[in-house]
């Protein structure tokens, strides 16, 4: 839909779609060509709204004609429109700002509705004749004020430098928000001064706003992948990988898996690989966080494999698993290890049951009940105490495996029925949720866990789509990273435990659509590049690492306040029948500091810089006489110096008998 807005002074339409990126302008005549195009603004994110500035509000002397808002998703865009004039800054323009309407009522609404026809009185733009406020407002009355002149501009605000073309020129594209700029007094503002301005503007804002998704150099990824399993369930994260290897389904019978060690990147041979043979169809397989040769596969038959990969990858086809573990009576959904306990994975069936297997005695030793319908997700939580499931049947339910088969909580979860997915965060107080609502709308929806049962405290629409967004949330950054398969768009949120709970931030973009994104450990991140994640992308044929960097000025010194100390979640906090024995533990700390870097909160403080001239040197207006002399000695200093010998007066001649 259209949304039309005209200036009554200038005859200038402004149209904007909703939903659209675009803001076009045109000026309307009483003669042919009755429309003109004279600007088109493309803007950095989709328009939910839009409203025109009144007219006392303009930077008059700047040559502004107008200034709409833009409503996005998340913030309020200032868009000026300038028309360029010789003595832009300095000078009143009459022939831009005729009187226009002021702020004072031309009558009551009882003189209205007695058939008074009176006309609102106009004022002058000009900044000298602007009228002034009375001293006492009558009770009930509030004058707007003028806002014409700079004092009356608010501080650290900034506008579109987005040109006009005048009636008698041509028209010129305008130039995005994102390239905003004000006039600058010739300092930068001071860094409180300019967060409280940015927070006042798109309200809170996140370090992690800018972080930028890049593909790393083709010399890392591993291509030629042939016959790859592009129809995995949807519980299914499509493969799955470790700091050592890459573990991917390949459509061939016997549900075969191929393991690609990530050391050896490159072009894969044409000739058959080396597989693992798991003789039934992948529903879900998952590497051990604290064995990197073994990985468990979960199948159709509602058995689950262990396989134990040898060192140096594979050179044979695997065929006997080292373990199978059964007790599902239909097929299963998705299994997940424990984060602290070594041997201890859970599964969940369509027999609506959800499992968990001590891997040290190759036994079942807990069935966890009350779910009505398929189990979608289901997630440990950080202290491996508590475990996460989101239900078809709408619910959320947590449990505490070790004391009690049915939930301790529940809670109404997403509406939509085609999928979802579910993590902790916050240092598990809270659980977000990644599903569909009724209307099949993508969405994130965050719990607190200590209160499932009053619903979500708050959710992110996010786009239509039909596969459901897989989360990766980093503990270290409160970052969660979130795409489905089939999807060209990574989506990059913080979560914080306060209002707004979501802040969005810079997503990616795939150049085709991908598989499947896995992440690696952060030990993996480059901290000299400011890289807070690195994951695997799968496409059709390849897997390509994908690092998330952070951009920063200081890259010389440690980032301390993106790297805090992180878990060392690949080394067990303990074994699997001392969890079940009611123990707990928590991982181990590391520093991800280099020895040869400065943390950056140690860095010494730099006295603030001029970064450009003062606008007065810019606007400053020459005569011809100095523009003339600026002339002639630029055109002399090209020349050089008459005086000086010219280079063939140097040559040395030959004799006349050498001649």
């Amino acid at each position: 839909m259209l949304v039309p807005l005209f200036d009554d002074d200038t005859g200038l339409l402004m149209l904007a779609g909703l939903g659209d990126t675009a803001i076009d302008c045109f000026e309307v005549s009483t003669s042919e060509p009755f429309l003109t195009q004279v600007s088109h603004c493309m803007t950095d994110a989709s328009t939910r709204g839009i409203a025109m500035v009144p007219k006392l509000a303009l930077e008059v002397i700047s040559c502004e004609v107008t200034r709409v808002l833009q409503l996005t998703d998340s913030c309020i865009v200032p868009i000026s429109y300038q028309v360029p004039r010789k003595n832009s800054g300095h000078e009143f323009h009459d022939d831009l700002y005729p009187d226009t309407v002021g702020t004072t009522p031309a009558m009551s609404a009882e003189e209205w509705w007695q058939g008074g026809n009176k006309q609102v009185e106009k004022v002058s733009l000009h900044p000298g004749k602007r009228p002034k406020p009375a001293a006492k407002q009558p009770p009930g009355k509030k004058e707007l004020p003028s806002g014409g002149s700079k004092e009356d501009q608010p501080r650290g605000s900034s506008t579109s430098s987005s040109p006009l073309s005048t009636p008698s020129s041509s028209a010129a594209p305008s130039h995005s928000p994102s390239s905003t700029s004000g006039l600058s007094s010739g300092f930068l503002p001071s860094p409180s001064q300019s967060g409280k301005a940015i927070q006042n503007l798109m309200g809170t804002t996140s370090k992690f706003r800018h972080i930028q998704g890049a593909v790393m150099h083709r010399d890392k990824h591993i291509t030629n992948i042939r016959n790859l399993n592009l129809t995995t369930p949807g519980e299914c994260d499509g493969f799955c990988v470790n700091r050592q290897r890459v573990a991917v389904p390949l459509a061939i019978s016997g549900g075969q898996i191929a393991v690609f060690e990530r050391s050896g990147p490159g072009r894969q041979p044409d000739t058959a690989l080396p597989t693992i043979q798991n003789s039934v169809n992948v529903a879900d397989f998952s590497w051990d966080p604290f064995d990197t040769h073994r990985l468990a596969v979960a199948g159709d038959d509602a058995k689950i494999r262990v396989w134990q990969v040898p060192k140096g990858g594979l050179k044979e086809t695997l065929t006997e698993p080292k373990l199978v573990l059964q007790g599902h009576t239909e097929k299963i959904y998705s299994i997940k290890f424990h984060p602290l306990a070594s041997g201890v994975l859970v599964s969940s069936s369509y027999d609506l049951t959800v499992r968990l297997w001590n891997l040290e005695s190759g036994e079942q030793v807990k069935v966890l009940t009350g779910h009505q319908d398929q189990v979608f997700g289901i997630a440990w939580s950080p202290d491996g105490k508590l475990l996460a499931t989101v239900c078809k049947d709408g619910k959320v339910r947590v449990y505490d495996p070790r004391n009690s088969t049915a939930p301790v909580q529940e809670g109404p979860g997403p509406e939509g029925h085609r999928g979802a997915r579910v993590v902790w965060v916050c240092d598990g107080k809270y659980l977000l949720v990644s599903g569909f609502d009724n209307r099949s709308e993508r969405g994130l929806y965050l719990f607190s866990a200590d209160s499932l049962s009053s619903g979500p405290i708050a959710n992110a629409a996010l786009n239509v789509a039909p596969s459901t967004l897989i989360p990766f949330y980093d503990p270290d950054t409160s970052v969660v990273i979130l795409t489905g398969k089939g999807d060209t768009r990574v989506y990059i949120y913080e979560v914080v435990p306060e209002d707004p709970y979501f802040i969005e931030c810079s997503s990616f973009n795939s150049p085709e659509p991908h598989k499947g994104l896995a992440f690696l450990p952060k030990t993996e991140c480059n901290v000299r590049d400011v890289e807070i994640a690195v994951g695997l992308m799968l496409t059709k044929t390849t897997i390509e690492p994908v690092a998330f960097r952070v951009p920063r000025v200081k890259k010389d010194f440690f980032q301390d306040d993106v790297y805090p100390d992180t878990d060392v979640w690949w080394e067990p906090a303990l074994t699997a029948s001392a969890w079940l024995s009611g123990s707990n533990g928590q991982h181990k700390k590391l520093s991800l500091k280099p020895k040869d870097m400065t943390p950056v909160s140690e860095a010494p403080k730099e006295a603030p810089v001029r970064k450009y001239l003062p606008s007065s040197v810019y606007l400053e207006e020459k005569t011809d006489e100095q523009k003339k002399e600026e002339l002639l000695s630029a055109m002399v200093a090209k020349l050089g110096n008459m005086d000086d010998p010219l280079p063939q007066e140097s040559y040395e001649g030959v004799d006349d008998e050498e001649w």
